[in-house]
């Protein structure tokens, strides 16, 4: 698995580091720089290459639409660490954007990531049709707006301190987290061109491993070590945040995870072999840095 992300990482990082290398040079690559190449596993950009696998996508236009992810993770960290977020200092083990080059330039850097991710999208050396990238761009953009991480986030902020009901919680985990693994999840099926039925179904999968993400995320928080973290730990409890640990408890909520990766295995087992990769994902996803 590991040798499998390592790969992933080091041609997605590839990419992008030529992709920016040949735009003009601004004041904001360095920070931007800073967050988008500062480590971190690329397990969206994996759970992209598991789905295309099953319908046999060309993995050099994976790693181009990964890319994409990735610029949208790399902004929507930069913003949730800020002081009127989340108020983290670290990330993947060192200084967060705003704390190495203020919080105005964090801010403008995240934005600029954000909106790299749409020139990636749309760049001529993607060899998509021009109705396939207009269509990757709308479902790129609904995961990240409002319907998805900034809506997720808001949530996340006013749902602090408190009692918020698990359909609540559940609800804006997948916001926050789950949308961006869903457009991973259905944006193979949009290059293939398939029906509406399938890619609804691989939609709510995606919603399903982006939960599973969080969980995960929210289990390392509670138990987690900041050295392995990147990060510091046990902050959810300090700010009263809603996860579901706060409500189910730790042994459900692994419970949880497990009875999701369950749920999501049954929902691919049609692709039979197929889908071993992206089941393996899945474990690795609920056992990582535990």
């Amino acid at each position: 698995m590991q040798n499998k992300l390592n790969k992933i990482a080091k041609d997605t990082n590839i990419f992008l580091k030529k992709f920016i290398n040949n735009q003009k040079k601004t004041n904001l690559i360095i920070p931007m720089k800073y967050s988008l190449f500062s480590g971190g596993k690329k397990i969206r950009s994996k759970i992209l290459i598991d789905v295309g696998s099953l319908f046999k996508v060309d993995y050099k236009k994976l790693i181009i639409i990964g890319a994409a992810v990735e610029c949208i993770h790399a902004y929507s960290l930069i913003h949730d660490d800020l002081p009127c977020m989340d108020n983290d200092k670290m990330r993947r083990g060192k200084p967060s954007t705003h704390v190495k080059f203020g919080e105005s330039t964090a801010v403008l850097a995240g934005n600029s990531l954000l909106t790299m991710a749409f020139e990636v999208l749309t760049f001529k050396g993607l060899d998509l049709n021009e109705r396939i990238k207009c269509n990757l761009v709308h479902k790129i953009s609904q995961c990240s707006g409002h319907f998805g991480i900034a809506g997720g986030q808001y949530l996340d902020l006013d749902y602090e301190n408190k009692e918020i009901s698990k359909k609540k919680i559940i609800e804006m985990e997948i916001k926050k987290t789950g949308k961006l693994f869903s457009f991973c999840c259905v944006a193979p099926l949009i290059m293939k061109q398939k029906k509406e039925k399938e890619i609804k179904k691989f939609e709510k999968i995606g919603e399903d491993i982006g939960l599973l993400f969080q969980v995960a995320d929210d289990l390392i928080d509670y138990k987690g070590k900041s050295s392995v973290a990147g990060k510091k730990t046990g902050k959810d409890k300090k700010k009263g945040k809603a996860t579901l640990i706060s409500l189910l408890g730790y042994e459900n909520t692994i419970k949880y995870g497990e009875n999701l990766i369950l749920k999501i295995n049954k929902n691919i087992k049609e692709y039979g072999l197929k889908s071993k990769n992206l089941s393996s994902t899945l474990n690795y996803i609920l056992n990582r840095n535990r």
